[in-house]
């Protein structure tokens, strides 16, 4: 079976589209509601969901992520909940990409060979795990690449030539850009700057690009729209969830109202 990312990627290409990738944390703001809210993502005009795992240390999120983290541990969330939601969402739903994002730790816990095959049975397409850089990826590589998933890499702003060969010895599905430097959340994008740095990372990069960290409205995200193959918002999707949490229809309708402003923007840019 072809990747869904592969795929993805490649449809959306031939339209001449940007994609729209969208984090949520989950068990965010309770277990129960992340599956409405992916499926709200989806509806809304999202082509892949970015699917966090929640984790004590997420020391590359800033506060509004790491909030969704507390919350979706005292909830009860844990590695093997999020492998159930996704298996959840695949009765419905066999097309969208998902990419978990976390940290190696609850990995490691369930033991590599046990992850990925649960992973790659559940119906994930990507993992993201932030704390292995590509020196230390060759072990959960093997097994990523034997389940057929995709491993995602982070690079950034001032990631050095020899930086971006490292990742090109792993990296698939797409490479993910962090647009400032810091943590999630935290700054403004400079969309000129984000699409000079593209240029040159596309000499060596021959996968799609997401940019991600800073894209907060649908005014920053077609701002870049046609610098990167992705633009990946969370903090702003997570804020929303926040803000709503104690009114699950109202959190939904801001979230498919958002999304589909977002959507609306990167088309728009993209045929102008």
């Amino acid at each position: 079976m072809t990747n869904r990312l592969d795929c993805c990627f490649s449809d959306l290409n031939d339209a001449g589209r940007c994609a729209l990738v969208t984090y949520v944390t989950a068990g965010d703001p309770e277990t129960a509601a992340t599956l409405s809210i992916m499926h709200t993502l989806v509806a809304a005009g999202a082509d892949v969901i970015e699917l966090g795992v929640p984790f004590s240390d997420p020391m590359a999120d800033g506060p509004t992520i790491q909030r969704a983290s507390e919350r979706a541990l005292a909830n009860g969330m844990s590695l093997t909940g999020v492998l159930d939601l996704v298996r959840e969402f695949r009765n419905d739903n066999q097309t969208v990409p998902i990419v978990l994002m976390g940290y190696l730790n609850p990995i490691e816990a369930m033991g590599y060979v046990n992850f990925v095959g649960q992973a790659a049975s559940a119906g994930v397409d990507g993992v993201l795990i932030v704390d292995v850089p590509p020196e230390e990826a060759a072990d959960i590589n093997s097994q990523l690449v034997a389940n057929k998933l995709k491993q995602i890499f982070l690079v950034a702003p001032n990631s050095s030539p020899n930086r971006i060969e490292d990742v090109c010895k792993f990296a698939s599905g797409f490479v993910y850009y962090v647009s400032v430097k810091g943590v999630t959340g935290s700054k403004s994008i400079d969309a000129d700057e984000v699409s000079a740095r593209i240029k040159q990372f596309r000499q060596r990069l021959s996968l799609p690009i997401g940019v991600g960290f800073g894209i907060k409205s649908p005014e920053a995200a077609a701002a870049i729209a046609c610098a990167g193959d992705a633009v990946i918002v969370g903090s702003a999707i997570i804020e929303i969830i926040e803000r709503h949490a104690s009114d699950r229809q109202t959190m939904l309708d801001h979230i498919k109202s958002f999304v589909g402003q977002l959507r609306v923007a990167l088309d728009t840019a993209r045929a102008a």
